[in-house]
């Protein structure tokens, strides 16, 4: 099965460019994924194609308007679609959700701008995703974090063990990588990975993806309830 994407935004070239390139370009040219890009001002109003307007109550910046952005979602959404807008008060985006995107049939990606939207384009998405407590000068960069991260975990897209043994997959950092040289500079590879005992080897990453974990963020790890 191919998933399908459709991005919405106001500057295509911005999704489209990086999306050609490396793993998303092969991805994409072996059938596993299909992404479009659709210039929001094709639903702007008026002469201008205006798609934003002052915020009522007043304030700096722009908003951008319901009736173009909801236009453009309902001429892509299908029955099967999942309608995702990229906005800093989102849900974080992690492992466990692209997961489950990959698993989806058709997605739709709203990449806001300018101050954000009308309060009432949120009645017509399916999710809200955000990758970060700060603030971008729009949702394009978001949007091609999440493809990225969900099409790479399509069936066939990379090697199956490559997503299995990763960060955050099994809720755990991953154990450290070393390859060619053996030493450099008086920093030496761990002697057990060059030890062809590939039971010993699997317990040292597993240690050692447990220790980087508990060191680094172990926000990561289960809560136990004391006392």
């Amino acid at each position: 099965m191919t998933l399908e994407i459709d991005v919405l935004t106001l500057f295509p070239a911005m999704i489209s460019g990086p999306l050609a390139e490396s793993i998303p370009g092969r991805i994409q040219e072996q059938g596993l994924a299909t992404v479009r890009v659709h210039d929001l001002r094709e639903w702007g109003l008026g002469r201008h194609r205006s798609v934003d307007d002052t915020p009522y109550g007043g304030g700096a910046g722009m908003v951008m308007r319901v009736e173009p952005v909801v236009a453009a979602i309902e001429s892509v959404r299908r029955p099967e679609s999942t309608v995702i807008l990229l906005d800093p008060v989102g849900e974080v985006f992690r492992h466990d959700r692209a997961a489950d995107l990959a698993r989806r049939e058709h997605l739709v990606f709203v990449c806001p701008r300018y101050e954000g939207v009308d309060e009432r384009i949120r009645a017509f998405v399916d999710l809200e995703l955000s990758i970060g407590d700060y603030v971008l000068t729009g949702g394009e960069l978001p949007a091609l974090v999440v493809i990225d991260a969900v099409i790479r975990l399509l069936p066939g897209a990379i090697d199956d063990l490559s997503t299995a043994e990763e960060s955050f997959s099994a809720g755990l950092l991953e154990y450290p990588q070393y390859t060619r040289p053996p030493s450099f500079r008086g920093l030496d590879v761990p002697a057990i990975l060059t030890s062809g005992d590939h039971r010993a080897v699997a317990r040292w990453r597993a240690e050692q993806a447990d220790a980087r974990t508990r060191e680094r963020r172990p926000d990561l790890l289960p809560r136990t309830d004391e006392g």
